[in-house]
């Protein structure tokens, strides 16, 4: 596992490169101590090497404290002749925001510095981790490696050491929130998803018996 992380490290260019050279968090980093970067991507459909990603938003948690100084928020470009098709009614962006947004590799470059330092939490995390691996590949050389914390997951294991067994619906987000209390969101604007999870995380980590990243790490 070790070596080929390091093997990523050496094959990374631009953005990646930076991204590696700043320590992540290691599995022993106390849950009070940990930094986070909350994080959702919107696509056009479900497959990394066939679908684009549309939208990226992405929040900082620094311990049990959400910094919204530092979220962010990114549409980005098509390609010549791309259209949002059918995908426009889940997230919403037509093809006019689409064609003003920015270069997928300067979209990129925003979330690596941004993530710089910490482990990434997202809501299912295997949608954000391959989409922007694959991106990562494409223009950096080599895949995205960094720790992955997943609302998805720990509220799954939540209710099985309850004794209540997930079903239907009831690991999507929205439907957590409302367990919880939390306030109702839209969903599918990356940057409010993004924020959404943020909250879930806060709400689980007083519920779970974690007390660093190795306990919470997917």
């Amino acid at each position: 596992m070790l070596g080929r992380r390091k093997a990523k490290i050496r094959r990374a260019t631009g953005a990646l490169q930076e991204f590696y050279s700043v320590p992540r968090p290691g599995a022993s980093t106390r849950i009070e101590d940990l930094k986070l970067l909350a994080v959702d991507v919107e696509t056009t459909g479900l497959k990394p090497h066939r679908h684009q990603i549309v939208s990226i938003g992405w929040v900082p948690i620094n311990g049990d404290v959400i910094d919204l100084s530092g979220a962010g928020y990114v549409v980005i470009r098509g390609s010549e002749g791309f259209s949002v098709g059918s995908s426009a009614v889940i997230h919403q962006l037509t093809d006019d925001e689409i064609a003003a947004g920015i270069d997928i590799k300067e979209a990129l470059g925003q979330l690596l510095q941004a993530l710089q330092g910490r482990a990434m939490l997202a809501h299912f995390s295997p949608i954000e981790r391959d989409f922007i691996s694959a991106a990562c590949l494409k223009h950096f050389g080599t895949l995205l490696d960094v720790p992955l914390v997943d609302t998805f997951a720990m509220e799954r294991r939540h209710m099985e050491r309850m004794s209540t067994y997930p079903r239907g619906e009831d690991l999507r987000l929205a439907r957590i929130r409302q367990r919880y209390g939390l306030p109702n969101y839209s969903n599918h604007q990356a940057l409010t998803d993004a924020l959404a999870c943020a909250e879930v995380y806060l709400v689980q980590i007083t519920h779970l018996r974690a007390n660093t990243l190795k306990d919470i790490w997917e």
